[in-house]
């Protein structure tokens, strides 16, 4: 679980933030001058106010007087109102800016971190938990929306205002300033711990956000595993302790809302009543004016707003640079696979050399030992063994979803490196034994949304592989919804809309993961009978799980604890008093005992 640091402002952060505004710098800039100009006009309606009670706020000494205040005095309302319509427009002007500006980047952020993250390398995948990839995806790329929208133009702006209203109210009557904000030392220093507390807690609110997406995505994705084992009551328990973590952060969160604004108010009061006093006095006195009160008690709510604001906009952006210091990581991370190859695999032949290769998930734990072998155009290797010895690692290797530590893997006597990676993998077709299918038909399925792929490829492949009368007694056909990870079909079923997908990409190479085990006898023949579809005139590389599906493979490789066992055809294998003929044997007297 990646924690968030919750520093303070980075200005090297923000200046990458900022750099996202480039291809909208004309409207960031155009939110930069309405900011300004409304700092300087909100002082505008105060002062008109103070001059119109001072000057046409009294009683007349005749008829002409009478009229001549009246004409004044709605001219001067009027003028208000049109200042504050003025005002309006502008703040409306300057919030769809910023929002949009916001969103714009938060548009662009979001596709470079999923691009970014569609060309990590496998191993990312096995450390990284989804629901933390997830939330960077959603939530924190949403919080750095909140770094333009309330962040430090929405911040620059109230600090200027709270200078504009200082001087114009210093400029007024500075006695009156001085007493009016004998509060703001306390202001301040509740303002202070407000900050340091609040960000604390939405530092934590952020870290247990991460928590929770990633354990309701992992525990809903295994849920069948969670029912069967009848573990319901203890993931229940679990899920209630992290929602309590996620629960006690906002709370906290909320307990210092409830505490810092109604100081606020308590001293808004206060600045009140002592302006009323101090005021009053000096209108006795005749040292000051009721436009001026009137200025006053305008000042001060105005005056208090953007610092009781400052504190709560101070940690929204400072949780949007520590959002983005979380996607940011991602960007950086260096989990990409090389891409320098220069080659373009679009008519390679399928020869296949592995050379001393040598492979390790981490560190020197190799589960690869100097493996040598060769395939030539048009034949099929068969891998066998026990599990973990290394058959998957090959195959993981050869579409480079996994880099090689020594030795070198060929295609057609060329380096897999210095073909181009998206053209070397187009000509690799891979059925893996657990098939995922994606929420939708079985057409985009098998086609994934390539438009150049046509319906009737499709129903043509599905003919070829004996899989288009099953597709056709389901509701809907080809259009058919799977559900997530295609829950609405059987693992045979998943498995033959896999080969469909295979075959219409015509790769020159396949890659099959060869379940049976798991499977019903009807699907298993449909599955021998796709098998031989694809490989015929293909290279093909075959990890078998039932020895009695390769006895025509052209070689079959036993591999044991990462190295090569022994290698031969399947008669010359059978012949030996090796491991394989042990295997073979096995599954036959198991196969026995279960037909008895």
């Amino acid at each position: 679980m990646s924690q968030v640091s919750g520093k303070a402002f980075d200005m090297k952060l923000l200046g990458r933030i900022l750099g996202y505004t480039k291809p909208y710098r004309g409207i960031f800039r155009l939110a930069i001058v309405l900011t300004i100009t409304l700092s300087f006009l909100s002082v505008a309606s105060p002062l008109l106010i103070r001059h119109t009670v001072n000057s046409y706020v009294q009683l007349p000494t005749d008829s002409s007087h009478a009229h001549w205040l009246e004409t004044n005095l709605l001219l001067f309302t009027v003028l208000m109102i049109l200042l504050l319509v003025m005002q309006s427009v502008m703040q409306f002007v300057n919030q769809y800016f910023t929002s949009l500006i916001g969103q714009r980047i938060v548009r662009d952020i979001r596709t470079q971190l999923h691009k970014k993250i569609l060309g990590f390398r496998s191993k990312y995948f096995d450390n990284t938990p989804i629901g933390t990839l997830v939330t960077r995806v959603v939530s924190d790329i949403e919080a750095i929306n909140d770094v333009f929208t309330q962040g430090f133009i929405v911040i620059a702006g109230d600090l200027l205002t709270i200078v504009v209203y200082l001087t114009a109210m210093l400029y007024i009557d500075w006695r009156v300033t001085l007493v009016v904000l004998t509060t703001i030392p306390i202001m301040f220093l509740a303002t202070w711990w407000f900050k340091n507390a609040v960000k604390q807690s939405f530092t934590d609110v952020r870290n247990q956000v991460a928590r929770l997406n990633t354990f309701v995505q992992e525990h809903i994705t295994g849920m069948k595993i969670v029912q069967v084992f009848s573990r319901e009551e203890e993931e229940m328990k679990r899920f209630k302790e992290i929602n309590t973590k996620h629960r006690d952060a906002n709370v906290r969160s909320v307990w210092y809302y409830s505490v810092f604004f109604p100081v606020v108010e308590i001293l808004v009061s206060v600045s009140l009543g002592l302006l009323v006093w101090y005021a009053g006095k000096r209108i006795f006195e005749h040292q000051t004016d009721p436009g001026t009160v009137a200025f006053f008690v305008l000042m001060i709510n105005a005056f208090f707003r953007p610092i009781r604001m400052l504190a709560d906009r101070v940690n929204t952006l400072q949780m949007g640079m520590v959002a983005s210091e979380r996607v940011f990581k991602i960007l950086d991370q260096e989990e990409t696979i090389e891409n320098e190859g220069q080659l373009t695999a679009q008519k390679i032949n399928g020869n296949i050399h592995f050379r001393d290769v040598w492979f390790a998930y981490n560190n020197e734990d190799y589960v690869l030992k100097g493996v040598s072998f060769d395939v030539k155009e048009g034949e099929t290797l068969a891998l066998v063994g026990a599990t973990g010895s290394g058959k998957s690692s090959i195959i993981n290797l050869l579409g480079r979803f996994y880099e090689y530590n020594k030795g070198e893997i060929f295609v057609d006597s060329v380096s897999i490196r210095e073909y181009e990676l998206a053209s070397l993998r187009k000509n690799i077709g891979v059925v893996l034994q657990d098939v995922f299918l994606f929420s939708g038909s079985i057409m985009s399925n098998i086609t994934l949304e390539n438009p150049a792929i046509s319906r009737e490829e499709v129903i043509t492949a599905a003919k070829a592989v004996g899989a288009h009368d099953f597709i056709m007694r389901l509701p809907g056909g080809y259009d058919f919804d799977v559900r997530e990870r295609g829950g609405m079909l059987s693992v045979g079923q998943r498995q033959l809309i896999a080969f469909i997908r295979v075959y219409v990409y015509n790769p020159r190479i396949l890659v099959l993961d060869e379940a049976t085990s798991s499977i019903d006898t009807e699907s298993e023949i449909l599955i021998q009978r796709a098998t031989e579809v694809l490989t015929k005139g293909r290279t093909s590389v075959i990890i078998a799980h039932r020895l009695a599906t390769i006895q025509n493979a052209t070689n079959i490789l036993v591999i044991d604890h990462g190295s090569i066992a022994e290698s031969g055809s399947h008669s010359e294998l059978v012949q030996r008093d090796g491991p394989y003929r042990r295997l073979f044997e096995m599954q036959f007297k198991n196969e026995e005992k279960l037909a008895g």
